[in-house]
């Protein structure tokens, strides 16, 4: 038999030790939150990294870094360094446009933002500002030179200051380099040269941190050549007087033809007496008051010198009625694009000087333009195109001047002028179309008409 022990080791053991069914639920941590109750953390909370909680992000904060950035700044050594303190700034910067601070209630209280912003923008400069320098710093520097040494009008005195500030860079860059830089004698030659140089100096792979001295001293001797070209002297350095007595404008002046003031008015006279535009033209360049400009104007109206064309062609553009009338004395076809642009403009004065320009020039590409204003509404204008066309000669133009002779309604200082264009044209027909006005009521018709009829009569 077995005891009570027995009995007792073949029972059951407690109930909290039996298997609990597989359906049963897993009793659950009041202190941690259950699955359906864990919320998402919000999109503006602070960021763990690797279960530590992010360091939340404040004026305060952002002030602690920069300070720190601008120290990293002040004691950097190499390119290196100045990377990584860039680097926390644009940590920095990421975390000032994350963070949302409170706008100040106050008017006159800074904004925190628009502050550290500042700040930020400021370090950025001090870190470009310690960078460097730059083989490419060089090569910019030596390129400007060349673009100066090459573009810039030098004085007599001025040159061999030139040639001597870039042979020294040259020498010099040869030293720091190892490379010769031959240059020629001449200004381009030697514009080329720098060139070469400067891309040499960039092709020899020289680092901002291991070759600092080299890049220096290329620095410092690119900035002697570049002080060097601004102390020579160039034209513009000169007086207008000192300009023109070198270019010779008043070598024909002596004390027998001296007679206007103030000379430089002599000078042109005499420039227009030899047939000379080249020196009417200097002083146009270089004298500015209108008196001197009228002068010049007239001179080279009285001229006709093709040597005007450019300028007067430039100034004509403007609409400028003395510019205009040179152009029609000068005579070259490529003014007409321009001119027949103003012939259809509401201004008298302008539309007179323009025809009678086009007239002068005499290309048959005006013909309709010209044709055009014997419409135009005023007399003068229609006048003008009239004669004009007498001067292109286009025997086109022989009706519509016919019609407008035979219009008893037009005013006879327009029919005048067709007739005196009919006459211009001079062919049998154009002659014919004129002559039978021999007896107009108008003398100043019948007088053309009458050279239209002796023409034929020949």
């Amino acid at each position: 038999m077995s005891n009570g022990d027995d009995e007792n080791a073949d029972a059951p053991e407690d109930a909290a030790d039996e298997e609990a069914p597989a359906d049963a639920e897993e009793p659950t941590d009041a202190s941690e939150p259950s699955e359906e109750t864990t919320e998402e953390p919000a999109d503006d909370a602070p960021e763990e990294t690797e279960g530590v909680p992010a360091t939340e992000v404040t004026v305060e904060s952002l002030e602690e870094t920069l300070d720190e950035v601008a120290a990293a700044v002040e004691e950097a050594e190499t390119e290196a360094d100045l990377d990584d303190a860039e680097a926390k700034l644009d940590g920095a910067e990421s975390d000032l446009e994350a963070a949302d601070f409170e706008e100040p209630e106050d008017e006159d209280e800074e904004d925190p933002t628009e502050a550290l912003q500042s700040r930020i923008d400021d370090l950025r400069g001090d870190i470009e500002e310690a960078r460097g320098p730059y083989a490419e710093d060089v090569e910019e520097t030596v390129a400007a030179a060349a673009e100066t040494v090459r573009e810039t009008r030098w004085t007599e005195d001025g040159e061999p200051d030139v040639h001597a500030a870039v042979e020294t860079f040259l020498a010099d860059a040869s030293e720091e380099v190892g490379a010769d830089f031959n240059a020629g004698d001449d200004l381009e030659s030697q514009a080329e040269a720098l060139e070469r140089a400067g891309t040499a100096i960039v092709n020899a792979g020289l680092d901002a941190d291991d070759d600092a001295e080299t890049i220096a001293a290329l620095v410092e001797i690119a900035d002697t050549l570049e002080d060097d070209l601004e102390d020579a002297e160039e034209w513009s350095d000169l007086t207008v007087v000192e300009q023109l007595t070198a270019q010779g404008f008043y070598d024909r002046m002596n004390a027998e033809n001296r007679k206007d003031f103030p000379p430089e008015l002599t000078a042109i006279r005499l420039a227009e007496a030899e047939n000379d535009p080249e020196r009417i033209l200097l002083a146009m360049e270089n004298l500015e008051s209108d008196f001197m400009q009228e002068n010049c104007i007239d001179a080279l109206r009285r001229m006709g010198s093709e040597e005007a064309f450019d300028i007067m062609h430039e100034r004509a553009q403007k609409r400028k009625r003395p510019e205009i009338e040179v152009l029609g004395k000068i005579g070259d076809e490529r003014a007409v694009d321009t001119l027949v642009e103003f012939v259809d403009g509401g201004n008298p004065p302008l539309q007179k000087v323009t025809l009678r320009a086009l007239g002068e020039i005499g290309s048959e590409e005006a013909t309709q333009a010209v044709a055009n204003a014997l419409d135009d509404e005023e007399s003068v204008v229609r006048s003008q195109a009239a004669r004009a066309l007498g001067l292109i000669g286009d025997t086109r133009t022989i009706d519509p001047l016919s019609d407008v002779l035979g219009d008893e309604s037009e005013d006879d200082s327009v029919r005048a002028s067709a007739a005196w264009a009919l006459v211009q044209i001079g062919t049998e027909r154009a002659l014919e179309a004129a002559a039978q006005y021999d007896d107009d009521r108008a003398y100043t018709v019948q007088a053309e008409a009458e050279k239209a009829r002796d023409a034929t009569a020949a």
